[in-house]
C-alpha cells in the first residue's frame, strides 16, 4: 500500500473503518482531526469539542457495530468527526451552510444518527429509551451508547436519566466525555467532583478478570450480581476512602482514562461492552486537542469563525464604528445598573461569554452567578433572590429557556417575582438550525400572567427596557433581544423608563398600518422606504410589548385602516399577530390582517439573511406584502 496514501480517504462508512489494523487508527485520528481543522478554518463551526472527541470517536464506531448498535450525542458539538465518518466527509463543506448538512445530529440527515441534539443532557435519557426498547422487542443483542460531556452533566434531566437508569432492565454504556468545560469552565461541585475521581486500572483489569471467570463457571447469575455491585461499590469505598457518585446509583464505573489514547479507547470498550446492566466509562480529554491555540483558549476557540489554520490567528474584523452585539450592550448595561444599585446581580446557565455577563463577572464577582447548564435552576435561583429583596437579571437564550418555562410559571410569576429575564438569541439564530433559534418565546410567553413582554426595535430600546425592568414595581419582565449587531454605532444613550404598554409611531400614513415588534422593525423601516411617491401610503407603529399591549393604537388602527400587517421575529402563531387578530375580532373591528413571521414548521439552518427570506421576513418580502394587501 503506498505510505503517502490518506486512511481517511478509504472511509466512507464505519464498516471501513472496522476493517482496518488497530495500529492504524492513531494515522486515522491523525488525518480526522486536521480534516476538521482544515475545513472549519475556512468555514467557521464548533471547532475545539469536535477536536477534543476525535479518539473517542474513532473508538465508538471500531467497536460497536454502527448504525445497528446506537450512538446518542449529547448537544453535538463534539460530533464533526462522528458526521465524518458517517458518509458525510465529502459534503463536510456545506456544514451549517444552507442546503448542507447540519451543524448537529439529526436522524432525517443519516441512519448513523440515533437521536436529534442541539441541547445539552437529554443523550442518557435519549439512550435509556432505546435501550429499553430494544429490550422490550428482544433486540438485547443490539448495543446502546450515551455520549455526554462534564458540562451537560449538570443538567437535571442527565440525573433523572442516570436514576431511572438505575432502576429499568438495560444495557446502556454511558460515555463521559471530560474536558473540564462545557463553553466556559465548567462550575460547581460536579464538575470539580469529576476532576477528583480516581479509580485504579490494577483493581479493573482484576475485576474484569473475575468477573469474565466467576459468570464463566456460573458463580455469577443476574439474580446475584445488583448485591454483589453493591458490596463491590461499598468496598471499592472503604479502600479508596472515596463514595464513587456514578455507583451510588447502581451504575458500574469505570475511569478514568486517557481520552487520547485511541488503542487504549478500544480495549477498554471491547472490555465492557458485553457486561450487562448500566455502566458509565468515564474519559478525560483535552478541549481542542491537537491545535495548540484551542487548546490554550477553548471558550474562544469554541466557535471562533475563519481562521488561518497555520498561524492560528482569527479573522476578525474591528470597525470601531459599527453598531455594537445586542449582547454586549446587554452586558454593559447590566454593568451600569449594577454600580448604581447593590442589589442587582446577573444570573446565566453556563453562557457568561455567549451573553456577555463576562462584563458583570469582572466587575461584580461576587453579584454574577453563572450556574451552569441549568435553565430551570437558574428561574428558580433567580427567583429566590428576588423573593429576599435582590433584582435579578437572568440571562437564558430563547430556546434554552423553553425548558425553563415551568420554573417562570410556578416560580416566579405565579408569586409576582420582580425577576428581569433577558432572552437573548430571540428569533432567527442562522447557522445552528432547529434546535437554536428562539422562535417561540413570544408565543409561549404571551399566556402566562403577571408577566411584562418586551422587545427593542435597536440597542437603545434595550438599555431602556432594561432600565424600565430594573424598576421596583416591574414585577416579572421580559426582555426578548436577538443575535448579532444591532442598529446604532451611538447606543450608549442616557437611560430612561419606557411606559409599559405604550408603543410608539414611527411614520403616518393613510392606506396600511404596519405593527411590528422587535428588530424586525427595522426590515420595516426599509421595505417602506422602497416604495414610491405612487404606491400606498404606510403607517409603522413600534409596539415594544408584547404584554401589555398598547391598546391605544390598536384602536387607533382598527378604526383607520383596512389593512394592518404585522411583522414580528418569532412564530406566527401566538404572537404578536395572534394578538392582533384577538383584539380587532373583540372589539369589532374587521380589516384584513397579513401576519409576517416564522411560519407554523421547524426551519433549518443557514445565513440569516437567507432563512429571512425563504420566511418573508425580510425587508423584500414585507414590501411585496404591503402592496399585495393593498391591491
Amino acid at each position: 500500500m503506498n505510505e503517502n496514501k490518506s486512511r481517511l480517504d478509504g472511509i466512507n462508512t464505519p464498516a471501513d473503518l472496522r476493517r482496518l489494523a488497530p495500529e492504524l487508527l492513531t494515522d486515522v485520528c491523525s488525518e480526522l482531526r486536521q480534516f476538521i481543522i482544515d475545513v472549519l478554518s475556512r468555514n467557521p463551526g464548533h471547532l475545539a469539542a469536535s477536536l477534543g472527541a476525535v479518539e473517542l470517536t474513532v473508538a465508538l464506531h471500531y467497536v460497536f457495530n454502527t448504525p445497528f448498535d446506537r450512538i446518542v450525542w449529547d448537544v453535538g458539538h463534539q460530533a464533526y468527526g462522528h458526521k465524518i465518518l458517517t458518509g458525510r466527509r465529502q459534503r463536510f463543506d456545506t456544514l451549517r451552510k444552507l442546503g448542507g448538512i447540519s451543524g448537529f445530529p439529526n436522524p432525517s440527515e443519516s441512519e448513523y444518527d440515533a437521536f436529534i441534539a442541539g441541547h445539552a443532557s437529554n443523550s442518557i435519557s435519549a439512550a435509556l429509551g432505546i435501550s429499553t426498547a430494544f429490550e422490550l422487542q428482544k433486540d438485547s443483542d443490539r448495543h446502546v451508547v450515551a455520549v455526554i460531556g462534564d458540562g451537560s452533566m449538570t443538567g437535571g434531566l442527565a440525573f433523572e436519566g442516570l436514576n431511572n437508569a438505575s432502576n429499568n432492565p438495560n444495557n446502556l454504556l454511558i460515555i463521559l466525555n471530560d474536558n473540564d468545560m462545557a463553553i466556559d469552565h465548567n462550575v460547581g461541585g460536579i464538575s470539580r467532583y469529576l476532576v477528583d475521581i480516581t479509580t485504579s486500572q490494577t483493581y479493573n483489569k482484576v475485576r474484569y478478570d473475575l468477573y469474565r471467570m466467576m459468570r464463566k463457571v456460573n458463580l455469577i447469575t443476574e439474580d446475584r450480581r445488583e448485591s454483589i455491585l453493591r458490596f463491590n461499590n461499598s468496598l471499592k469505598a472503604l479502600i479508596s476512602k472515596q463514595h464513587n457518585l456514578f455507583e451510588g446509583f447502581n451504575i458500574r464505573y469505570f475511569g478514568p482514562v486517557d481520552g487520547h489514547d485511541v488503542l487504549d479507547l478500544v480495549r477498554k470498550l471491547n472490555d465492557i461492552k458485553e457486561m450487562k446492566g448500566p455502566k458509565l466509562l468515564h474519559v478525560k480529554t483535552l478541549k481542542g486537542k491537537g491545535f495548540k491555540p484551542a487548546e490554550d483558549s477553548a471558550t474562544e476557540w469554541h466557535a471562533p469563525g475563519k481562521f488561518d489554520k497555520k498561524t492560528g490567528r482569527r479573522m476578525i474584523s474591528v470597525d470601531l464604528n459599527r453598531p455594537q452585539l445586542y449582547q454586549d450592550v446587554f452586558g454593559h448595561t447590566l454593568v451600569e445598573l449594577a454600580e448604581r444599585d447593590e442589589r442587582v446581580v446577573g444570573v446565566t446557565p453556563a453562557m457568561p461569554t455567549g451573553c456577555s455577563m463576562c462584563f458583570m463577572m469582572k466587575r461584580f464577582p461576587k453579584r454574577a452567578f453563572d450556574v451552569g447548564i441549568a435553565e430551570g435552576h437558574a428561574v428558580t435561583f433567580s427567583a429566590g433572590l428576588a423573593k429576599e429583596g435582590m433584582i435579578p437579571f437572568c440571562n437564558i437564550y430563547s430556546s434554552f429557556m423553553q425548558r425553563a418555562y415551568d420554573e417562570v410559571i410556578h416560580d416566579t410569576a405565579l408569586q409576582k417575582l420582580h425577576v428581569v429575564f433577558c432572552i437573548d438569541r430571540a428569533g432567527l439564530v442562522g447557522e445552528d438550525g432547529a434546535t437554536h433559534h428562539g422562535s417561540f418565546d413570544l408565543a409561549y410567553m404571551r399566556p402566562i400572567p403577571n408577566l411584562t413582554i418586551a422587545s427593542p426595535i435597536n440597542e437603545a430600546e434595550l438599555r431602556n427596557l432594561m432600565y424600565t425592568g430594573y424598576q421596583d414595581d416591574a414585577g416579572t419582565f421580559v426582555i426578548r433581544y436577538p443575535r448579532g449587531k444591532g442598529e446604532l454605532s451611538d447606543w450608549r444613550q442616557p437611560l430612561e423608563i419606557l411606559p409599559v404598554g405604550k408603543g410608539r409611531k414611527l411614520r403616518d400614513g393613510r392606506d396600511v398600518a404596519v405593527l411590528s415588534i422587535g428588530q424586525a422593525g427595522n426590515e420595516v423601516r426599509k421595505a417602506i422606504e422602497m416604495i414610491g411617491d405612487d404606491g400606498p401610503s404606510v403607517a409603522h407603529y413600534d409596539m415594544i410589548y408584547l404584554k401589555p399591549i398598547d391598546e391605544a393604537i390598536l384602536h387607533e388602527a382598527g378604526k383607520r385602516f383596512k389593512c394592518i400587517i404585522t411583522v414580528e421575529n418569532g412564530v406566527r402563531t401566538g404572537g404578536l399577530g395572534s394578538a392582533v387578530a384577538e383584539f380587532m375580532t373583540e372589539n369589532g373591528y374587521a380589516p384584513k390582517i397579513r401576519r409576517i413571521g416564522i411560519p407554523d414548521e421547524f426551519i433549518g439552518h443557514g445565513a440569516v439573511e437567507e432563512l429571512s427570506g425563504i420566511c418573508g421576513m425580510d425587508a423584500e418580502s414585507i414590501y411585496r406584502a404591503i402592496l399585495e394587501i393593498k391591491n
